[in-house]
């Protein structure tokens, strides 16, 4: 399977693990990367793990265990690692671009409030696909069809926040004062 960010691991039915803090993400081909460029790639990834969730989420009762499991393994360190990607470079050279009425609108703010619940939410998600993957049986595969569903929607919509309204105006600062 090909996705936007790579091709899918067929044994371990995951993607390859990026590290959003390593140098191959704050360089690019020598250069200082562009931070709306490594934003867009930060929601193709959240994307993959939203698309991941919600064929699991579908394919209730009867996942694939191994996917459970890599799934699992990758949702914590991902969204950590997003997140603080965000909050020390996005955020700070969004609100660098707000006018004085827009800044008062609290939205860097909500969004720090969104990646801690979003956090939390993960940890849990991935102790239930942790337990499927290790053969632990679906008590009710309702309830969990609707916690994956809850998680990968407001990721979805918090994404798509952040492309209406916080994706242009880094994307203004990536071209610079002379665009």
């Amino acid at each position: 399977m090909q996705s936007e960010g790579g091709d899918l691991n067929k044994e371990t039915q995951h993607w390859p693990t990026r590290s959003w803090t390593s140098a191959a993400f704050s360089r690019q081909a020598g250069t200082e990367a562009i931070p709306g460029e490594v934003m867009k790639l930060a929601h193709r990834e959240k994307l993959e793990l939203c698309f991941s969730l919600e064929s699991i989420a579908d394919a209730l009762p009867n996942v694939d265990r191994l996917k459970c499991l890599g799934t699992a393994k990758k949702i914590v360190p991902l969204l950590r690692d997003i997140h603080g990607f965000e909050e020390r470079v996005i955020f700070p050279a969004y609100e660098a671009h707000l006018t004085p009425a827009e800044a008062k609108l609290a939205s860097t703010s909500r969004l720090r409030i969104e990646h801690l619940e979003d956090q939390c939410f993960a940890g849990e998600v991935a102790e239930t696909l942790l337990a499927i993957g290790h053969g632990d049986p679906i008590e009710s595969a309702e309830a969990v069809g609707f916690m994956l569903r809850g998680f990968f929607e407001g990721l979805r919509r918090h994404i798509a926040f952040e492309r209406e309204h916080v994706l242009p105006r880094i994307v203004i600062s990536d071209e610079g004062p002379d665009a």
